[in-house]
């Protein structure tokens, strides 16, 4: 496995468990963090990883300079 191919399924798990965070965890109280809140952030960051593998794949597909 490559790293863009593990970047794109890291990153898509990553927003997926941040989307279900963010959907289904709006009754859950926390002392110190708020659930749908840390959904928000996982999907951001999935989705930055999501980014960065189409990126990778796309560099590798073009071939050395």
């Amino acid at each position: 496995m490559n790293r863009a191919s593990r970047n794109l399924l890291v990153g898509s798990g990553t927003l997926l468990a941040g989307l279900w965070l963010w959907r289904f965890a709006r009754g859950v109280d926390l002392p110190l963090v708020t659930p749908t809140k840390v959904g928000v952030v996982m999907m951001c960051v999935g989705g930055a990883e999501i980014l960065l593998g189409l990126y990778r794949a796309a560099r590798a597909s073009a071939g050395p300079r």
